[in-house]
């Protein structure tokens, strides 16, 4: 009980210390953002900050802060320390800084930023590297609230065989939804539905904290062990499993689809960096919950790989809060992934139409870019959701790689003191670490031993520090003549 208190406390501590600090760095000013100066009625378009906020919250707030809370929450409470620290050193800077420098260059997406600082190759690959998941994220974000209606309408109905009970009829229905998400003007459909299931989301969050809390059960501290069932180490696949409610590259692909709506660029500390402690409250909850509904890690982690994370929701869901209070928990867990699987298609057009340079104005050219994504999405449907959940992890956290590391040249480039550029290096280095590590460990990857994969992969993060080390002495040296 004591570590999940203290760790709520000190996001929001982070949010109001580092949060500052991270804006301090970033220096934002009155210069008008791409909902003023484009305003092109589709895609920039100027949004009030609290609608903005609770826009963003919903992109970033998938499955992720709760599926991957509950699979971390299997490495035992240390997973708590990940959440935290990695979302107020890590995640919030990550998001802040992707959606600044975006709006600072009309909306671009993360390829075309990598392209920029980074140089051309880099930002072929990024192009490349965003679409794909991009498309893999939209279709994880597919299936599991298929499956989670489906389940729902199966136990209220269990003898029913209807067609209309089944995941595949959910699933043409969420593809269909995707359609008009990805085409609309942002403004009309999800500007309208997203404050709705904001507020819904957050409720949820909260039912269950106080469930966790006032229902009896044994909150365990990050001092009683964190071994998981499988014998899985903590370093790297906790910090790969955890994502969206610790560190995402999917949010790099998210900000600058808000930062076309903000109207201010001083409104951003509270719209990216608070989105994302807000997701971390949201992933600390059901990490919380989890291990203490089942008295543990390893009965949890039976419970997900039996019946799977859907299941374990609504368990959760359904003993902590009884009737109505369990119906707006689930409402919440089947809106979390639409809402960012819509945005996660949407996002895919936007730098598919930067490569293309179709004009989005038109609705015959989103047609063009959207149908051909969408229908790569269905056929991806019929794939194994832990075998998409696992190429999604990893890519996720190299993409949070690549954009810290073109947050850092951003800042580089703009003349900040080295010391200022560490709060992006830093971070950036770590999740190289991670993302090399684990696709040598992986079965999904090289399957390398970790004596070979801690070592290679300490390396790899070793050389890009140094590599960012020589060029800010470099730069600093430039800037002194």
């Amino acid at each position: 009980m004591i570590s999940l208190l203290l760790s709520l406390a000190v996001l929001l501590i982070g949010f109001a210390v580092y949060g500052r600090l991270t804006e301090r760095v970033f220096a934002p000013d009155d210069r008008q953002t791409p909902a003023i100066a484009v305003n092109d009625g589709v895609d920039c378009v100027p949004l009030k900050p609290w609608k903005a906020f609770l826009v963003q919250l919903l992109n970033i707030a998938g499955t992720g802060p709760i599926f991957g809370a509950l699979m971390g929450a299997c490495f035992g409470p240390v997973v708590f320390l990940w959440i935290v620290f990695g979302s107020i050193l890590g995640g919030a800077v990550h998001d802040y800084m992707s959606g600044m420098i975006s709006g600072r260059h009309r909306g671009a997406s993360i390829a075309e930023l990598s392209g920029l600082y980074l140089g051309k190759a880099a930002k072929w690959i990024m192009r490349v590297f965003s679409v794909i998941l991009l498309i893999l994220c939209g279709t994880v974000f597919v299936t599991s609230p298929a499956a989670l209606i489906s389940q729902l309408l199966h136990q209220v109905s269990p003898d029913s065989g209807s067609f209309f009970l089944s995941g595949t009829f959910w699933i043409v229905v969420i593809l269909v939804y995707y359609v008009l998400a990805t085409l609309l003007p942002i403004d009309k459909l999800i500007g309208k539905l997203y404050p709705v299931f904001g507020v819904i989301l957050i409720v949820m969050a909260l039912g269950v904290l106080g469930g966790t809390i006032f229902g009896g059960y044994k909150i365990p501290d990050v001092t009683e062990g964190s071994l998981h069932p499988e014998g899985l180490p903590v370093w790297p696949f906790m910090f790969v499993t955890v994502a969206c409610g610790a560190i995402s590259g999917f949010h790099a692909t998210q900000s600058p689809m808000i930062a076309k709506c903000i109207t201010s660029e001083k409104q951003g500390r509270k719209i990216f960096y608070g989105a994302m402690i807000t997701e971390s409250v949201i992933a600390l909850i059901w990490a919380a919950a989890g291990v203490a509904f089942y008295g543990g890690a390893d009965l949890l982690y039976a419970t997900l790989s039996k019946a799977g994370p859907s299941s374990v929701v609504l368990e959760i869901s359904r003993t902590m809060l009884k009737s109505a209070g369990g119906v707006l928990a689930v409402i919440g867990v089947v809106v979390c992934p639409i809402t960012s699987g819509d945005t996660a298609f949407r996002s895919a057009r936007l730098i598919l139409a930067e490569i293309t340079r179709l004009d989005q104005k038109k609705i015959r050219n989103r047609l063009i870019i959207t149908l051909p994504l969408l229908a790569v999405g269905a056929v991806l449907t019929q794939l194994d959701f832990n075998v998409l959940w696992r190429y999604f992890s990893w890519s996720n956290q190299t993409l949070a790689m690549i954009a810290l590391w073109v947050a850092t040249a951003y800042l580089l480039k703009e003349g900040k003191k080295q010391a200022a550029t560490l709060l992006t290096a830093l971070p950036a280095a770590f999740m190289s670490a991670v993302s090399m590590t684990y696709i040598l460990m992986a079965d999904e990857g090289f399957g390398l031993p970790s004596g070979v994969a801690y070592p290679a992969g300490a390396a790899f993060a070793a050389v890009l520090f140094i590599m960012y080390i020589i060029l800010s002495c470099r730069k600093a040296k430039h800037d002194d003549i």
